[in-house]
């Protein structure tokens, strides 16, 4: 979808606009939402953001998801000005305009970091959000140091873009997501999050991510008053818990660990076992340059290499009992790993099938 397209499909005379959810569970789904729900979502990030009319704001997301859509009306209703790229993995390389505003995928931002002149354009962003994937530690880490906000953000298609935000650099850095304004927190029986978010979304969300809640006192700027405000800290999703032996382990856990030592291409997935119930599997790509220039390049080595790293940085019940070359890691086009596609190469992988 290009811009003009969206732009007469927001313009018609339906109340409802039609979007996909990003497929990273499964395929992609279609839901309508209401354009009055996406205004409310776009009005709560200027008014968090403080964005003014006039703002530069750049759309480098594809218009085919909430992302990309969220940015085109975060513009209108903002009266923001919006310069508009094609969504590739160095979205400020033709961009000569200072950009108030931008959100990015991390891959765009990693790519951006390598290139001197991107990296030094990515340093001027007031306000930069990143999203649609998980947040490597080195990304962090090389981010940290940036004299303007940089954002990780939490959502999904059904809140119509994020509703909370953490600071990665600054002062104000933090593991602890805050929700936006008008937005309430809790867990269920499950430790999952619970959003009630009346201005996004109808009803209470539930949904399958594992989170820690924890309150903080805060002072509120404007009114100077003593508050305090629900966070939350992401652990993983429900849906990617491996229940090895009795132990449940948590796959976004075992990468966030391995990432510290591991500088290639792979993903945490399972495979069902007949003495544990399930055993944890690693996919890695094969056949492609990385960035630890210590890593061989034949697959069999590589996956004793990764195999000695896991033994030595893992619990015991963590260490994966699998190591799959694949051609290409599973994900979505937003970045995300496609949890149900890596599951199905490691059931292939087991039961001696191509993959």
């Amino acid at each position: 979808m290009v811009l003009t397209e969206f732009l007469e499909e927001w313009n018609n005379d339906s109340p409802q606009l039609l979007v996909h959810t990003s497929g990273s569970t499964g395929t992609p789904k279609p839901m309508w939402v209401d354009k009055a729900k996406m205004r409310a979502g776009a009005a709560l990030t200027c008014h968090f953001l403080g964005l003014k009319s006039g703002d530069t704001a750049l759309l480098c997301m594809p218009l085919d998801y909430i992302a990309g859509k969220m940015m085109v009306v975060r513009a209108l209703e903002g009266n923001l000005r919006l310069i508009s790229v094609d969504p590739t993995g160095h979205p400020l390389r033709n961009v000569n305009d200072p950009i108030r505003f931008a959100a990015m995928v991390p891959m765009q931002v990693y790519n951006s970091l390598q290139v001197e002149e991107e990296a030094a354009k990515l340093r001027t962003i007031d306000h930069l959000l990143i999203g649609g994937g998980a947040i490597s530690e080195e990304l962090e880490e090389a981010l940290r140091d940036f004299p303007n906000c940089v954002w990780s953000s939490y959502g999904m298609t059904e809140t119509l873009s994020h509703i909370a935000l953490r600071r990665i650099n600054g002062v104000e850095a933090s593991d602890w997501y805050t929700p936006l304004p008008g937005v309430s927190l809790s867990v269920n029986a499950e430790g999952c999050l619970v959003i009630d978010a009346p201005r996004v979304c109808d009803g209470q969300l539930t949904t399958n991510d594992r989170v820690e809640l924890k309150t903080f006192p805060v002072v509120d700027k404007n009114e100077g008053m003593h508050m305090s405000v629900t966070r939350f800290r992401v652990l993983g999703r429900k849906d990617n818990v491996i229940t090895c032996g009795g132990v449940k382990i948590q796959m976004e856990e075992v990468e966030q660990l391995l990432r510290r030592h591991i500088r290639m291409p792979f993903l945490i997935t399972k495979a069902k076992d007949e003495k544990f119930g399930e055993k944890v599997v690693l996919l890695f790509e094969s056949g492609t340059e990385n960035a630890d220039s210590t890593l061989p390049y034949n697959k069999e080595d590589t996956a004793a290499y990764l195999q000695k790293i896991c033994k030595e940085v893992l619990p015991k019940y963590w260490q994966p009992r699998g190591f799959v070359a694949v051609g290409q890691l599973p994900m979505t086009e937003t970045g995300k790993p496609r949890r149900a596609e890596a599951e199905r190469m490691a059931e292939q992988w087991r039961n001696g099938e191509p993959y």
